[in-house]
């Protein structure tokens, strides 16, 4: 249901502007579930096809994937076939109406793609709705590919350089995303930008008279569908780094920091009923260059029966593969079988057989290898959301304390990530330790336990 808003009026008052020809670049930042896609994806095209009679327009959309692409054009298609919009414009009559691509009478065409699939089609309106996914932003190489597709690509999908007009709305994911782009390099993007809360250093105001009509520094953006208590769980569960890019549009640069020492409280002991995992990050076999030699490291952690989380300890040196494999075994000892054992397996054959292997070793422990997915920001952005939180304690005063808040405090741009990121393995873990074991988890089981069925 379509919960009508201020903000709402600002976005139709800038694509009013681009029909009536005042603009032809606009970019909108506001945060997610404002209703965004819907008014700029959906219902523009509608409102320029039907009441205003402009039915030679073409319109090509796009975005990061082809979900929101077939989800928006089915909302449109839908909507100019429901018998309320036939009856109020007949003479918008459908030839072509499939899934991501519909054509009208007037020789008007919607085309969607994704946003890696912008190539040899055109048209009068661009509308390019989140080019980045949130899960690969923080990808400098998936970012970058996604800022060149638009630097490169973009502006030549247009029928008519000087009439055509390209519509960017999206939140805020990185400094150096699609707006970061076109703000840094100064593109002529006449700037809406709405933040869930009001910062009035940053008031919004655009050449077309538009001016945030809030006044209180913490106003919220629309009280009704995000009022301060789902916006106070907001900044909670997604901390504050995600929270300041998708909804105050003011992404913080990943320049350290992700981690605050103070976030890691310390206890003298875990409480009892903990469940328990060591997680690994293990060292390159081959030293770059140039390079300090990594470090391999082991992270203990527990879960209490209230989700709270503890680290007990970590393992950390650097040494040989045979080295590795010692620590490995010796540290399963020491903690006992009670406590799970979590390592990486990189891809290819060769990180495969070195995981079947390490698994074997661990016969009569409940050892697990899996792959690691996305990048080493990506995999520790959940765990820090639960350090902020204040989820998350140090057990007792052990030496390896200091080393361990050192390498949070520099991450991700200190010389070392190991620790990091044997913690985001070990949270992982933790998250899923009472999903049965996948198919996968059971052969390498059975491979530890020399191939016998239980």
């Amino acid at each position: 249901m379509l919960v009508w808003n201020w903000h709402l009026d600002a976005v139709c008052e800038h694509l009013e502007a681009i029909t009536d020809g005042r603009l032809n670049r606009v970019l909108i930042n506001v945060p997610p579930g404002s209703s965004k896609s819907l008014i700029v994806s959906v219902l523009w095209q509608a409102w320029e096809w039907g009441p205003l009679g402009l039915h030679s327009l073409r319109y090509l959309t796009t975005a990061f994937n082809d979900g929101p692409v077939k989800r928006d054009t089915r909302k449109c298609r839908d909507l100019m076939l429901s018998d309320w919009y036939r009856a109020l414009w007949p003479e918008v009559a459908l030839t072509r109406a499939g899934e991501t691509s519909f054509a009208n009478s007037g020789t008007g065409t919607r085309e969607g793609v994704a946003f890696g699939s912008l190539t040899s089609q055109r048209g009068d309106r661009l509308i390019i709705d989140d080019p980045h996914s949130t899960e690969t932003a923080e990808s400098p190489a998936e970012r970058a590919t996604t800022t060149r597709r638009f630097r490169e690509g973009a502006t030549n999908r247009l029928n008519d350089q000087e009439r055509s007009a390209i519509v960017v709305v999206m939140q805020r994911l990185h400094e150096e995303d699609v707006s970061g782009t076109i703000l840094k390099l100064g593109m002529e993007y006449v700037h809406l930008c709405l933040p869930m809360e009001f910062e009035a250093e940053r008031r919004c105001r655009t050449r077309i008279g538009f001016s945030d009509p809030r006044s209180q520094d913490g106003e919220l953006l629309d009280p009704v569908r995000f009022p301060r208590e789902t916006v106070e769980k907001l900044k909670r569960d997604m901390g504050s780094y995600a929270y300041a890019g998708q909804y105050q549009q003011r992404p913080a640069p990943r320049e350290g920091g992700l981690f605050k020492p103070h976030w890691f409280s310390k206890v003298r002991a875990a409480p009892a009923g903990c469940i328990w995992v060591r997680a690994w990050d293990l060292a390159a076999s081959e030293q770059r260059p140039g390079t300090e030699p990594a470090y391999t490291a082991g992270l203990k952690m527990g879960r209490a029966t209230d989700g709270t989380l503890y680290i007990a300890d970590v393992r950390r040196d650097r040494l040989s593969p045979g080295g590795v494999e010692r620590l490995i075994l010796n540290t399963a000892q020491q903690d006992g079988r009670a406590c799970r054992v979590s390592l990486p397996q990189d891809p290819g054959q060769a990180g495969k057989s070195q995981a079947q292997y390490l698994v074997r070793q661990l016969a009569g422990f409940t050892a697990r290898a899996t792959p690691e997915s996305g990048d080493k920001v990506t995999r520790a952005e959940p765990v820090s959301a639960q350090a902020e939180a204040g989820n998350i304690f140090l057990v007792g005063d052990g030496a390896w304390q200091d080393a361990f808040l050192e390498e949070v405090s520099n991450f991700p741009n200190g010389t070392f990530k190991d620790q990091v990121d044997a913690m985001s393995r070990a949270f992982d873990e933790l998250a899923n330790a009472r999903r049965p074991l996948a198919i996968n988890d059971a052969v390498l089981q059975r491979a530890a336990m020399g191939g016998r069925r239980r």
